[in-house]
């Protein structure tokens, strides 16, 4: 069996971290399997879902290194859509209902005062031909519920009826359908729910495995009534838990909270981000990991907590240091070139560990050719003007600074801080930096003695 996931995000706003972390997921799975991995827009709803989003999320996927080997847009697919709704209907399996959104919530609070569970009580069915037509001569439009196979023959007397399946993640897993409402499938205005056009084709698109967020646990139970009413066996499934922020708070694309996009455009390396987003919430080790081949050894959804795992942006900075202080010359230098930097493998070599993101390789660059400008505390300025007669004479090698030093230690007797920072300081206005041994060369003789006072 040719192993196929998919992602399926709605183009309603930027893919936050969450969002990604499921297809990260999905796409590690396919990869350690030699499977395929579909992008599947769900884009039934016409007024939220954008082009600009649907462009954005394969922008952000692409940044990862997700490379898709199918892309599908639920809007072109309605009619497969229409001739699944049209044979559960046949089926008397997909009935209408005319309750509008109060008429339900306050039947739901009646229950619960009651101590019921909030169940529709499926009054759609009990409706008579001429009481739907009065109701629609109202005005009411109907939506459509699925009636889920929870009694034996007669719908208003249901029984426990249990759908289990092994989950991925989390193991044997049981739903209760007696214990949910009917779904609806279809609005009043004729436009689709996410959950029959996912079912259609994941049936269509032969889609093996669907690994997504713990929220959908219970859908599950309901989504295999429908699968089966369609003739088709169901897809096998993992969920995944859910990242929060650092706050325990949960993430929206609405609210735009560590999305994709603003964490790319802070200058961070997408395997940081990847690293994290996979390995948090995981009893692995979070490290980080190179490239996705790697990250895919390391993936495996068996070690995925079962309680919500919180991503904490801070943590990327250790990982996307680590990344940088490791990246070959080769790796970053058309990247420096666009960000004006027109240097060697030296350079790159010499301040590397002392950048968390590639982009702070401009302020070094900066202290190579710049001007700096640093205000010399009183009792150094006559130490650093003096500095000035023992630099040595010549090309400033690696061996200048260890001279230069040792020189005004015996002049002046001064050791230690006292002795190199005011140095550090007058030569690149930092407290510090790479190693002045092999950084000085690249400051160069006559930028030296320019920031040196006379």
């Amino acid at each position: 069996m040719t192993v196929i996931v998919r992602f399926a995000p709605s183009p309603t706003g930027h893919i936050h971290i969450g969002n990604s972390r499921t297809a990260l997921f999905n796409w590690l799975f396919a990869q350690k399997a030699g499977g395929r991995f579909i992008l599947r827009f769900d884009d039934t709803d016409k007024e939220r879902s954008k082009a600009e989003f649907a462009d954005a999320i394969e922008t952000d996927l692409a940044w990862f290194g997700i490379e898709p080997d199918q892309v599908e847009r639920q809007s072109d697919r309605v009619a497969s859509y229409d001739a699944a709704a049209a044979k559960l209907k046949a089926d008397g399996l997909l009935y209408p209902c005319y309750e509008t959104s109060e008429e339900l919530d306050r039947r739901r609070s009646r229950a619960r005062a009651l101590g019921r569970a909030p169940v529709y009580d499926r009054g759609g069915l009990k409706l008579t031909d001429e009481e739907r037509a009065s109701l629609e001569a109202e005005g009411r439009k109907p939506h459509w519920r699925f009636l889920l196979p929870n009694h034996d023959g007669d719908p208003f007397q249901t029984r426990r009826t249990e759908v289990t399946w092994t989950d991925l993640c989390r193991g044997e897993q049981t739903v209760d359908l007696a214990s949910l409402s009917d779904p609806v499938l279809i609005r009043e205005d004729g436009s689709y729910l996410y959950t029959l056009p996912s079912i259609v084709d994941d049936i269509d698109m032969a889609v093996s495995h669907v690994i997504r967020g713990e929220d959908h646990v219970a859908n599950t139970g309901v989504q295999y009534a429908i699968f089966k009413a369609l003739g088709a066996d169901m897809p096998t499934f993992g969920h995944h838990n859910l990242l929060t922020t650092s706050d325990g708070e949960g993430l929206s694309k609405r609210k735009g909270a560590l999305s994709v996009g603003s964490l790319r455009e802070s200058g961070l390396e997408p395997m940081a981000v990847a690293s994290l987003a996979v390995l948090t919430g995981t009893s692995q080790s979070v490290e980080a990991v190179s490239d996705l081949s790697l990250l895919a050894d390391k993936f495996d959804l068996s070690t995925v907590s079962r309680s919500a795992a919180k991503f904490d942006p801070a943590d990327l900075d250790n990982l996307n240091a680590k990344l940088v202080h490791a990246m070959p010359f080769d790796v970053v230098y058309e990247r420096l070139q666009k960000l004006g930097i027109v240097a060697g493998e030296d350079f790159w070599l010499i301040i590397r560990e002392n950048c968390q993101k590639v982009i702070d390789a401009q302020h070094y660059w900066q202290i190579v050719h710049g001007v700096i400008k640093t205000k010399i505390a009183d009792e150094d300025l006559e130490f650093v003007t003096q500095a000035r007669k023992f630099l040595p004479e010549g090309d400033v090698t690696a061996e200048t600074w260890g001279s230069w030093t040792s020189a005004l230690k015996a002049e002046t007797g001064r050791k230690g801080r006292g002795l190199f920072m005011p140095l550090r300081r007058v030569l690149t206005g930092l407290d510090h930096g790479p190693d002045m041994k092999a950084f000085l060369p690249l400051i160069g003789r006559q930028n030296i003695l320019d920031r040196l006072p006379e």
